[in-house]
């Protein structure tokens, strides 16, 4: 089955909700139209004119970025320069453009977590945090023969995730009653008589930013031509959400020793560093793209080392003399490793779905620092 643009932004944003992004961000459509036809999707943390010409050629008439192709308002849009050059061709070539930025830096599964994950640390915890997901009750009523189909399209969804533990769900046996009236298609029952059902009641919690598609599976799955169900507010919080991570290595090992691990696991060639090489290294902050203003609350939560891009010489000095380590593989560097994370999102949300798009990962590389 094809999907329009605006099926992919909905998919997208079920991963980093918009509502997360920073009020000073950019994220969303920024160039296109959301109702064009897609087959074929290309990642990219940068747009510019070869990412765009990539796009092109390999027949993806969708770009979805990490930084904002238009970030501050434009005071002109000049075809003989470089910015004005590259929306010419992305409009005449009929190419959409899409980001998810500070959003996917603050979810829950963004930037920080996957760059946490790659570093192997456990234990994991939000670094800023700067709030916490929404949850919902939702309760439905289904026949006794379809519970298990619907509470499972429920689950797998994104419904009754508690910490760890997934399908989660509280079921109640019940009778429901109702009356077909005319111009029904009952799938129990005849027009004109109530009818008396076995149902059970299936109660679970929702987070907010699942909520659409955890709605659509359960109404897909349900075999009644009008659900019932019920949604409540709760007092509850969910998960965590905010910039960087922190963790804990699964064994302490010396400072030049996580460096070296730092540099293969991100692929690099070079990185900056701060920090007695033989120190000891067992609790870490991370926080990809430029997270320098964050350091301070690495070291309040007892990180001994910050990984982070973009650090400048005197908050370098800073961190040094308030005793934290820190390790700049630059921005580029921590953040390209979230690419890999979307792209399986996307694909298996596509199959779920039925949706016949190929997500791919762009092959320029639009970091613009070289090291010798």
């Amino acid at each position: 089955m094809p999907a329009k643009c605006s099926d992919i932004f909905r998919l997208i944003e079920e991963m980093a909700p918009l509502n997360l992004a920073e009020s000073w961000d950019n994220s969303g459509l920024q160039v296109g139209d959301p109702r064009v036809e897609v087959e074929k999707v290309l990642l990219t943390l940068d747009v510019d004119i070869r990412v765009a010409r990539e796009a092109k050629t390999r027949g993806c008439r969708l770009i979805v970025s990490h930084h904002p192709l238009l970030f501050k308002p434009a005071g002109s849009i000049r075809f003989d320069r470089p910015a004005g050059e590259l929306i010419a061709y992305l409009v005449k070539n009929d190419l959409q453009v899409y980001a998810a930025h500070t959003n996917l830096d603050n979810a829950a599964g963004g930037v920080s977590k996957a760059l946490a994950e790659e570093l192997g640390l456990k234990k994991q915890a939000v670094l800023n945090q700067s709030g916490r997901e929404r949850l919902l009750k939702l309760a439905v009523f289904v026949p006794l023969e379809h519970c298990e189909a619907v509470r499972n399209a429920m689950s797998e969804a994104g419904a009754g995730w508690i910490g760890n533990y997934s399908h989660c769900t509280f079921l109640t046996r019940g009778t429901g009653t109702f009356k077909p009236l005319q111009g029904t298609n009952p799938y129990i029952g005849k027009t004109g008589v109530v009818e008396h059902v076995d149902e059970i009641k299936i109660e679970t919690v929702v987070p907010a930013s699942r909520l659409e598609p955890v709605l659509q599976a359960m109404l897909e799955a349900h075999p009644y031509e009008e659900v019932a169900y019920d949604l409540y507010g709760l007092v509850n919080s969910g998960p965590a959400y905010g910039a960087g991570r922190l963790g804990e290595l699964e064994e302490t090992v010396s400072f030049l020793q996580f460096a070296e691990k730092v540099k293969s696991v991100l692929g690099l060639t070079a990185l900056r560093l701060g920090g007695s090489f033989d120190s000891p290294v067992r609790k870490v902050a991370v926080c990809g793209g430029s997270g320098a203003d964050f350091w301070q609350d690495a070291l309040a939560a007892g990180a001994d080392t910050f990984v982070t891009g973009d650090l400048k010489y005197h908050t370098a000095q800073d961190m040094l003399a308030a005793g934290l380590k820190f390790i700049d593989p630059g921005h580029f560097g921590t953040e390209a490793v979230v690419l890999p994370v979307l792209q399986r999102f996307l694909v298996s949300r596509c199959r779920e779905k039925n949706m016949d798009v190929e997500i791919v990962l762009a092959q320029t590389n639009t970091d613009p620092f070289a090291y010798l």
